[in-house]
Formats: structure tokens, C-alpha cells, sequence
């Protein structure tokens, strides 16, 4: 079994053109993240909390995985790409050498539930040309659980309860992601089997389970089999894992290499506008 190492609580923070966000991120975590960078959880029903957007900006160096649970979301790039994310989709960018976008609320009211999520990338990849992918809900595998709750596969290959399988939407990268989204019942409980040598993280994000409290984070160890367990009155959760990258991290805002001298270099490509090519 996997065993619960460490419980880390999100902080509320704000981002963008300040929207209101409880964050897990920083220098301190990132031993506990890998490959994991950051995670971020966006929930109001306030326009005022969000109607701002994130306006076009910079990233270089690792991946952004956007994923809605309610409202809209309009991503632009400046490669061209366009599109509309709603309750379910995912869009998966990989932001290698450099890309500009943009990610501002398709809505004035209303709930806007979301999460931003940055995977890391090994050196190997970091300068790769940048990539955008929209993935519709509906390509998602979603199983049912026998108690009445669900999992929904995003990405990797999962055995759930030691005989249902199910193989998330997106192609495998080097970081071996994982990602589901887990919904469990009152006092429901479900076994989940992947790649046994990656560490994992649970994120709470509503209700609660016998070990985290909602806004939460669980990190647990390597193993075989991680269980989970809906307390009284069930949870809602992301679970998240991946390949641990062994090299220094350097970040700076929206870059994330592995030296000083690779930000210094993003900063100057910046300042030049050779970042990315807008021809």
C-alpha cells in the first residue's frame, strides 16, 4: 500500500488580473510536487474573483494542464490556437521553448471551478517547440464505482479495484503523468494500481477523506496500491502522479529551467522579442 507521507494545505493567493485562487506552489514544495511545479484551484460563484482573466504571458520550460469542473474558459496562443474549455475538458500545453497565451473566463457570472496545473519537463525536453491540445470531456474514460461514486481517467493507465481498467485520453510523455479526478460516497471506499514507482499527490478539493480535509494536499509514497476512502460526507479529488525528475530547478515567474544562466537567457529573449517566432 501506498502510505500518506505528508499533508500540505493550499493558500489562498491571487494570479492574473486578480483572480482569487488557493495555490500549492513555491521553492519549499517542490521536492514534494515533482514533477509537479505547481497547482492551482479556482472556485467562486463571485464574478469579481475571476472576471479578470489571466491576460496574454510568457512560459518557457515545463507543461500547463488546464482542467474545468464549471463555467468556460477561452485559451488564444500566439501560434493561433483558440478554444473554449467547459465542465470536464482539459487543455494540455506544452510550453517547451517558449509560448505567449492567454486564459480569460468565457462568462460575467456564474460558478467558475477550475484547476492550472504545471508538470515539470526534463532538460531534454524543455526547449522543445511549443504544443497546445484541447481534450473534450467526452474522450475521457469515466467509471463507475459500486457505491455510487466515479473516476475519471485524464491521463496514464489505471486498474481500478483490481479489475477495471482504464487508459486516460492523452499520449504518454517522458514525466509518465498521471491524472484522475475521483469522486467517492459517504463512507466509500476504491483501490487504484498504476506505475508502483512514482510518488503521488491527492488534492482535496471537496468533502473529505479519512486522512484529508478539503483544500488538502496528500503526498504518499511509492507502492503498489493507493486507497482511498470518502468520509461521512464523501470527496471530490484530484489524483495526480509522474515520473520525479533528478535535476535542479530554477524558476522565475512563468520559466522554469534548470540553471540560472537558462532564465537569464529566457529574461533576454523576452526583453528582445526572440522568445517565441511570430511570423
Amino acid at each position: 500500500m501506498r502510505e500518506l507521507q505528508n499533508i500540505i494545505d493550499a493558500k489562498s493567493s491571487t494570479d492574473g488580473d486578480g483572480v482569487k485562487i488557493h495555490r500549492l506552489a513555491g521553492q519549499h514544495l517542490n521536492i514534494h510536487l515533482n514533477p509537479y511545479i505547481l497547482i492551482d484551484e479556482i472556485n467562486s460563484d463571485d464574478a469579481a474573483d475571476y472576471i479578470g482573466g489571466f491576460p496574454e504571458h510568457p512560459h518557457r520550460g515545463f507543461e500547463t494542464i488546464t482542467y474545468m469542473k464549471a463555467g468556460r474558459m477561452r485559451h488564444r496562443d500566439h501560434m493561433g490556437n483558440e478554444g473554449v474549455i467547459g465542465a470536464g475538458d482539459v487543455q494540455w500545453m506544452t510550453a517547451g521553448s517558449g509560448v505567449y497565451h492567454s486564459e480569460m473566463p468565457e462568462q460575467e457570472n456564474g460558478l467558475l471551478h477550475g484547476f492550472q496545473i504545471w508538470l515539470n519537463l526534463p532538460a531534454r525536453d524543455k526547449m522543445q517547440p511549443a504544443a497546445y491540445q484541447d481534450i473534450d470531456h467526452s474522450t475521457m474514460p469515466e467509471k463507475p464505482l459500486p457505491k455510487g461514486g466515479s473516476v475519471r481517467v485524464i491521463a496514464g493507465d489505471v486498474v481500478i479495484n483490481d479489475n477495471l481498467k482504464a487508459k486516460g485520453a492523452l499520449k504518454q510523455r517522458s514525466t509518465q503523468p498521471v491524472m484522475m479526478d475521483i469522486k467517492l460516497t459517504a463512507g466509500e471506499k476504491a483501490e487504484f494500481a498504476f506505475n508502483p514507482h512514482n510518488p503521488v499527490l491527492v488534492y482535496v478539493y471537496n468533502g473529505s477523506t479519512n486522512q484529508l480535509k478539503r483544500r488538502q494536499l496528500g503526498i504518499f509514497s511509492d507502492g503498489c496500491t493507493l486507497s482511498l476512502h470518502g468520509e461521512w460526507e464523501g470527496a471530490e479529488m484530484l489524483v495526480l502522479s509522474g515520473h520525479p525528475i533528478d535535476e535542479p530547478i530554477v524558476q522565475y515567474g512563468p520559466f522554469v529551467m534548470n540553471t540560472r544562466a537558462e532564465i537569464e537567457q529566457a529574461l533576454q529573449d523576452l526583453h528582445n522579442g526572440t522568445l517565441v517566432d511570430r511570423a
